[in-house]
């Protein structure tokens, strides 16, 4: 009996990671080949969260500062801009027979929790990282209560 319930749960496994496996190969922009990204994935995005911020982490090379544009409304937080060819335009155009490097407009959604302080938000662009932290509400952070 133990036997076989092994050897289900393996089979289960291998299922999971199948299914999870065709979702990405199917899924626009959910590819983990980074020459085959979508415009819906770029840039790459990292969030992460500790008990004082959420940290949104954007690998964005080649782009101008001026050209990104950061708003949060509604509990949202949109990353757009653009990142414009390196190529030369016109008579000196090169033909190109391969690209893959992402150009053009982009815009990336992340949604905050429901404790994100919108007035407490800092960006910091450098070396193609973008860095933007979004302050946690005082009224939800930890605070420890004395007892008389």
């Amino acid at each position: 009996m133990i036997g076989s319930l092994e050897l289900y749960g393996d089979m289960f496994s291998e299922l999971n990671r199948l299914q999870q496996s065709l979702e990405q190969a199917f899924r626009p922009g959910g590819t983990s080949n980074i020459r085959a990204m979508s415009r819906r994935a770029f840039p790459p995005v990292n969030v992460g969260s500790s008990a004082d911020a959420l940290e949104v982490l954007a690998l964005a090379p080649g782009i101008e500062p001026s050209q990104l544009q950061i708003t949060v409304d509604k509990g949202v937080l949109v990353i757009a801009g653009e990142r414009k060819s390196d190529l030369p335009q016109g008579q000196d155009a090169p033909a190109v027979y391969a690209q893959e490097r992402f150009q053009g407009s982009f815009r990336r959604v992340v949604s905050l929790p429901e404790d994100a302080d919108p007035a407490n938000i800092n960006a910091n662009y450098r070396d193609g990282l973008l860095r933007i932290t979004v302050g946690r509400r005082e009224s939800s952070r930890p605070r420890q209560i004395a007892v008389n």
